[in-house]
């Protein structure tokens, strides 16, 4: 018989891990509903054209990564590569511009990339993530930041770099790019890299590898060439943070992997994790909600790697509640099984994290299930206590037993576990 395995790239997310993963995603996206963030959820395939547009045809996102195929109707379809664009997608089509702006939606889901895949690093991957759109004032570019921290001060890190940059717009953007353009047409390249230099030239400040680093030591900066609207709104940016108690570290080499960042762009990054220390980031696009045939429109919004947030709290030995945790463990002994089956549902409606013991096991096996499921009361009912309409209600720590009517053994649990 065949045996199948998750497709390379891909993982299982599994108890006792699926505990810190749901809180990573609960904690970073609550941190967004106390902003005024509503939730979004997109089709996880778009139109190849929408990513084209959208991401930027010359990113390695669309040239090399995305999954893409012709459906049955002969269309090309792409599987979510990144969350921004099918979200400003559905906020043009839905004309949600129209009403009240900016508009500020946050979302959670799986991407795909066909990457090589390492630790932190996977061809399937989850994001949470917001944007804010139809709004051009650095005060928002600020409070997406801030979002990002709540979130991460609210998982316990303490040990996460915010890394800020400013990459101009079209006005100020277009000269930057010649210069770079002339300064990389005098470096030692191979011919990918030349390429891409002048296709967008840009996209190679984003390279991580060591020798083409080393030769852009001396390439100019875009922080040196902003006109003076993106220098007041990246002052305004900065000092909005300083407000807010966030510090930052300029990092003016920062251009992220996508082509639609304008002005404002961030990055975290975590020293714990090795090569890949970043863990998510975003930043300000002014001009993608017209490429993609909406009003022209300012937007800002972040993506954050939930495989790289579980790293970063494992690197800093960082417990998340057990919310999942059973609280008490409900045992049938013979014909008490319809009862305690009963008495579990009014336990769950209470709100206790209730289990039982299925399977018909003896009471010496299924007190050793109490006991793995990390319970701290366990509830033990048999015939004898059917006639006599109460239950066994053990402390599972102590090993104290006594007797409670079955009426009032919800209120008691409450009581002892409050």
């Amino acid at each position: 018989m065949t045996r199948f395995n998750a497709p390379k790239g891909t993982y299982d997310v599994l108890p006792p891990t699926s505990t810190t993963f749901l809180n990573v995603v609960d904690t970073l996206s609550a941190a967004a509903r106390h902003a005024g963030y509503g939730y979004v959820q997109t089709p996880i395939f778009e139109d190849t054209a929408l990513y084209e547009r959208g991401v930027g045809a010359s990113t390695d996102v669309v040239t090399k990564e995305m999954y893409t195929f012709t459906d049955k109707g002969g269309r090309s379809l792409s599987l979510r590569p990144e969350g921004t664009a099918g979200v400003i997608r559905a906020i043009v089509e839905h004309n949600l511009l129209s009403g009240q702006r900016p508009v500020k939606l946050w979302y959670t889901g799986p991407n795909f990339r066909y990457e090589q895949p390492q630790s932190g690093r996977y061809r399937q991957h989850v994001q949470v993530g917001i944007e804010a759109v139809g709004v051009d004032d650095p005060a928002l570019d600020a409070e997406v930041i801030a979002v990002a921290v709540a979130g991460q001060r609210a998982l316990g890190l303490s040990q996460v770099r915010l890394l800020l940059n400013s990459l101009g717009d079209a006005n100020c953007r277009p000269a930057y790019r010649e210069r770079l353009r002339e300064f990389l047409a005098g470096c030692e390249l191979d011919e990918a890299t030349r390429a891409r230099a002048a296709l967008n030239p840009l996209r190679v400040l984003d390279d991580k590898r060591p020798e083409v680093a080393e030769r852009l030591r001396e390439a100019p900066l875009m922080a040196d060439h902003l006109c003076d609207q993106c220098r007041e709104h990246y002052d305004t940016v900065r000092s909005a943070l300083t407000s807010l108690g966030i510090e930052w570290e300029e990092a003016p080499a920062l251009v992220r992997g996508l082509d639609y960042y304008t002005k404002t762009t961030f990055e975290f990054v975590h020293d714990g994790l090795g090569a890949q220390a970043a863990i998510g980031g975003g930043g300000r696009y002014d001009g993608l909600v017209a490429d993609i045939g909406g009003p022209e429109v300012s937007g800002v919004g972040f993506g954050l790697g939930v495989d790289r947030y579980l790293l970063a709290v494992a690197a800093e030995n960082i417990e998340p509640p057990d919310s999942a945790r059973c609280q008490v463990f409900v045992v049938p002994l013979g014909a008490a099984k319809v009862a305690a089956v009963e008495l579990a549902g009014v336990l769950r409606r209470t709100g206790i994290s209730t289990d039982l013991a299925y399977g018909d096991r003896g009471l010496k096996g299924a007190m050793k299930a109490a006991d793995r499921s990390g319970a701290s009361y366990a509830v033990v009912i048999g015939e004898r206590d059917l006639v006599e309409n109460v239950a066994q209600l053990k402390d599972l720590r102590s090993g104290e037993q006594h007797a409670v009517a079955v009426t009032d053994v919800a209120v008691t649990l409450k009581e002892k576990l409050s």
